[in-house]
């Protein structure tokens, strides 16, 4: 299941180079935003955090969506933070994925039962 996300992941970061799958890029106003759009790496991050986001808020009861949602808008606060910093930005990539990718694994575990 994991290897189906990243390839779908990887699918659309191919797909679309100049534009990032949380934000359109042509819109983008923030350092953030545009340090996102301008490396492929973090990019490739942000094209992997929307998938993972996208698939659980489908998949999470309402009560569960609502706090991801709002997990979610903490976390862009935070990387907006970051300005330019590739560094700060990668790392909240990695921390944010860290803890959807947890949300999905739980997920399926449940499912499976």
């Amino acid at each position: 299941m994991r290897t189906l996300f990243l390839a779908l992941a990887l699918s659309l970061a191919a797909a679309s180079p100049a534009a990032a799958a949380s934000f359109a890029c042509a819109k983008a106003e923030t350092p953030d935003e545009k340090t996102i759009c301008d490396t492929r790496a973090l990019n490739d991050l942000d094209v992997e955090m929307a998938v993972r986001f996208d698939i659980l808020k489908d998949l999470l009861p309402m009560g569960n969506r609502t706090k991801m949602q709002d997990d979610q808008e903490a976390w862009l606060k935070d990387r907006r933070a970051c300005g330019a910093d590739v560094a700060c930005l990668t790392a909240a990539y990695e921390g944010r994925l860290k803890v959807l990718r947890g949300v999905l694994s739980e997920f399926a575990k449940q499912g499976g039962q």
